[in-house]
């Protein structure tokens, strides 16, 4: 039985396969995780092109800094997730600071208003993602089909007791999007750029 401490097999091994050149790692690892990366990309960034380039950046870092993962640290997933969220940040409050050095309209308090804001959508949006499905499917028929926990639960065919417990434990991950803590969201940074 392995450790708590031990990186998962399959993280540990594509950081070798990508430090040691291996390009059909970095395959494997684009279609597993692109469309993650893509998302985040265009959530803070709301351009499509903008997130084309960030999710290329980002394949392109992992590629050529393979060593900046630590399997250790965080699962691949959430430290690709962050370092995907923080380069997209990077690159709006770039766009937006070299917006309004030409002139552009807002002031600064309005720029880091927006970062936040992106930011924590972004966040918002992984939390869902790595949500476990039961805890997803409850907030969705609750958010989205307007259920309340009652119908929630039947829907699901779960007690009532369990639709509120799956409710309340999703709500309470949704909630950490607001954690500004630079260690924060996706769950654990690892390793460094």
């Amino acid at each position: 039985m392995a450790t708590k401490d031990a990186p998962p097999r399959w993280d540990r091994r594509m950081q070798q396969r990508l430090a040691h050149g291996e390009a059909a790692a970095l395959g494997e690892l684009y279609d597993r995780f692109a469309s993650l990366v893509h998302g985040l990309a265009h959530r803070v960034l709301g351009d499509e092109r903008a997130a084309d380039s960030l999710t290329r950046e980002v394949f392109l870092h992992l590629w050529e800094n393979p060593e900046a993962y630590d399997p250790k640290q965080s699962p691949l997933r959430s430290w690709v997730a962050a370092l995907t969220h923080r380069l997209a940040v990077q690159r709006l409050r770039a766009t937006e600071t070299a917006a309004l050095a030409r002139g552009g309209e807002g002031t600064t308090e309005d720029l880091e208003r927006k970062v936040q804001h992106a930011s924590v959508a972004a966040r918002a949006d992984y939390i869902v993602q790595a949500m476990p499905t039961p805890l997803r499917a409850a907030l969705e028929l609750a958010y989205f089909q307007r259920r309340d926990y009652r119908q929630t639960a039947t829907d699901l065919g779960v007690t009532e007791d369990e639709a509120r417990r799956r409710l309340r434990l999703g709500l309470q991950l949704l909630s950490t999007a607001h954690d500004t803590r630079p260690s924060g969201a996706p769950p654990e940074y690892g390793g460094a750029l």
